[in-house]
């Protein structure tokens, strides 16, 4: 009887030791999901900032493109974005990706687009931020 009972005791010992994870193995575990978070995070940033730098160009191609408009069919450049806004070029001015406010650049030029152009205003525009593009390594303000 005393052998069975021991024997009974040695078999739930066993086999509580099975069910469970040791502190070696949990410890393996958090550490590789760890690594794979790491991973993760640093691919999602850099996935952003191309999204944030390829949003720039298309913006700074298409507001462009309404400046040039603008002033061959008025042949007066605008005095602001706003007006590219009123006379319906854009529909909205775009928020800068990169800095996340509506504080583009303008540039104003003597240069004339065509020889009935009797007025100058605004020729182009850049990103208001100082930052860099990591891709590029030029400065966002010189797109």
């Amino acid at each position: 009887m005393r052998q069975k009972i021991y024997n009974s005791k040695k078999l739930r010992g066993r086999r509580a030791m099975a069910r469970g994870f040791t502190l070696i193995e949990l410890m393996v575990v958090m550490a590789i999901m760890i690594i794979l978070i790491t991973i993760a995070v640093s691919r999602y940033d850099a996935v952003v900032t191309k999204a944030h730098e390829t949003t720039l160009r298309s913006d700074l191609t298409v507001l462009r493109r309404a400046i040039q408009d603008y002033t061959l069919d008025k042949e007066c450049g605008p005095n602001s974005l706003d007006d590219l806004v009123t006379a319906k070029y854009i529909g909205a001015v775009p928020v800068d990706p990169i800095t996340g406010a509506k504080d583009w650049v303008t540039v104003e030029d003597d240069v004339s687009l065509s020889p009935e152009q009797t007025c100058n205003g605004i020729s182009d525009l850049h990103s208001a931020s100082d930052g860099m593009s990591p891709s590029s390594n030029t400065a966002y303000s010189s797109w």
